[in-house]
């Protein structure tokens, strides 16, 4: 999942990107047992690592054309975070603990 949507992020927005594969991965998601919660953090995470990754990455044009620097500059600033990001994304799919834990604390504090 993390690869195709990480590839639908490097060429679309991610609001086409929900509109599109929410509605497919999200019944063979619940079919495999991965909480709804889980899956639209991951989601979210690919979406953001494709808005900085090129050839698109609009955000790096945004940071460019804000800072004034070219897309190089802005570019080789952002790699850091991208592989920290890819990090953080390794993580949250396989230690599915790391999103649930405050919606599950939350909803054992209201009692359900």
């Amino acid at each position: 999942v993390n690869i195709l949507l990480l590839m639908a992020g490097n060429f679309m927005e991610p609001s086409a990107i929900l509109l599109i594969m929410a509605p497919i991965l999200f019944p063979i998601a619940v079919q495999l047992g991965i909480d709804p919660i889980h899956l639209g953090i991951i989601m979210v995470v690919n979406m953001e690592i494709g808005m900085i990754t090129p050839p698109v990455g609009l955000n790096l044009f945004v940071t460019a054309g804000i800072t004034g620097h070219n897309i190089t500059w802005v570019l080789r600033a952002a790699l850091p975070w991208l592989m920290l990001l890819l990090v953080f994304l390794i993580m949250i799919t396989y230690i599915p603990q790391i999103s649930l834990f405050l919606p599950e604390y939350i909803d054992k504090l209201r009692g359900y």
